[in-house]
């Protein structure tokens, strides 16, 4: 009888240790009902007129107290809300709506703070803006919450509230078709004693030169009028490619009106309003309507509107004289270009004093990439 007993209370205790090890698991995972979750962009996939919400799967810590969230579409109304949430919270309620939690709605700058009537808080925010939220790390040792929101790294104001026992945790709610965000759980921020100016990883630092490009994180967005061939935006990293980094990715996130995109490499003083690939000193992939990648270099001065091939141009043009042969440090390369990480076109092209950098174009209306200058693969 008592080598039952031990028997039944091993069973027992070997019972309990997978459900406190499940329940663990449980507190792990991330949340979300109508929520189409792809790696850290969350788009709206319900019927807009049903919300949907997604919660993290861990509650902001002294250590990590702020998130930010990067909107890349407002879809049909901009009902995007940023807050802070308990881990249970109903998936069917925007951020804020509840009790214990409270949110930023970018659709009006609204905050809401435990229920469904919001009081102005901030400005509205459009595509592109990035929203922060964060609680004051004194705040843990204290039982009450100093909960603050960013928009575009500056701090829009704070609010008290209530720590949950199991935390607050960062959540994103939705309302209506066509919304996108990008979410990033790991940026750190810090306070500027100057101005007292939120300091965040915007990735901005990256590129050394912008024009008509908006910068929100990884993702790059063209921002200009895109009425004429000299509207191209462009944005081109700070540091040239190197033997230790040698290679760069490309993601179109929209292909806009026309996809009029390009990814390629150019010389530091690559004029702002040419598409990479179209002047000397720049090679360059240009991704609309072909999925073809030939040399151009026969074509370009005839056919610099056609699209979808590889433009490489080191000729001398009619403005630049003799001087053009210094610009070069007499080395050449071969550039290769990748599509869904297989190789589709090679050339070889001489490298320009200072060197090769990676440069991006867009020239329509609603063109947003995502680049990772720094991947893995390559």
């Amino acid at each position: 009888m008592e080598d039952f007993n031990l028997h039944y209370r091993f069973l027992n205790w070997r019972r309990r240790i997978r459900e406190i090890r499940e329940v663990r698991a449980v507190r792990h995972q991330e949340r979300y009902k109508r929520i189409l979750v792809d790696g850290d962009i969350l788009s709206y996939h319900g019927n807009s007129d049903e919300v949907g919400c997604y919660v993290a799967p861990r509650s902001l810590t002294k250590e990590n107290n702020y998130f930010e969230v990067c909107i890349v579409d407002t879809g049909v109304r901009g009902t995007i809300a940023v807050g802070l949430v308990p881990q249970y919270y109903k998936l069917d309620h925007q951020p804020g709506w509840l009790p214990h939690s409270v949110a930023y709605h970018a659709d009006d700058g609204k905050l809401f703070n435990g229920n469904g009537v919001g009081q102005q808080f901030g400005p509205k925010c459009l595509a592109g803006d990035r929203i922060g939220c964060g609680v004051h790390p004194e705040s843990f040792d204290r039982g009450m919450a100093t909960v603050f929101f960013t928009r575009n790294g500056k701090e829009v104001g704070s609010v008290v509230m209530a720590m949950s026992p199991d935390g607050l945790f960062p959540a994103v709610g939705m309302h209506s078709l066509g919304e996108e965000v990008r979410i990033d759980l790991q940026v750190e921020w810090g306070l500027d004693d100057d101005d007292s100016v939120m300091m965040v990883d915007s990735h901005e630092d990256e590129w050394g030169r912008l024009h008509d490009v908006k910068v929100c994180g990884t993702l790059l967005e063209y921002v200009g009028k895109g009425k004429s061939i000299m509207d191209v935006g462009l944005a081109q990293a700070r540091h040239a490619l190197s033997t230790r980094s040698h290679y760069f990715e490309v993601e179109i996130v929209d292909p806009g009106e026309k996809c009029y995109i390009a990814l390629g490499l150019a010389r530091k003083d690559y004029p702002k309003n040419r598409h990479p690939g179209w002047s000397r000193g720049s090679v360059a992939y240009h991704a609309a309507d072909s999925d073809d990648c030939v040399d151009a270099a026969e074509v370009k001065s005839k056919q610099r509107h056609v699209r979808n091939i590889m433009y490489f141009n080191d000729e001398e043009e009619e403005d630049e004289g003799e001087e053009m042969e210094q610009e070069y440090d007499g080395k050449k390369v071969t550039v290769f270009f990748t599509r869904n990480g297989k190789i589709i076109g090679r050339k070889e092209a001489p490298v320009p004093s200072g060197g090769f950098y990676p440069t991006i174009g867009m020239l329509s209306n609603g063109e947003k990439v995502k680049v990772d200058l720094h991947p893995l693969s390559g």
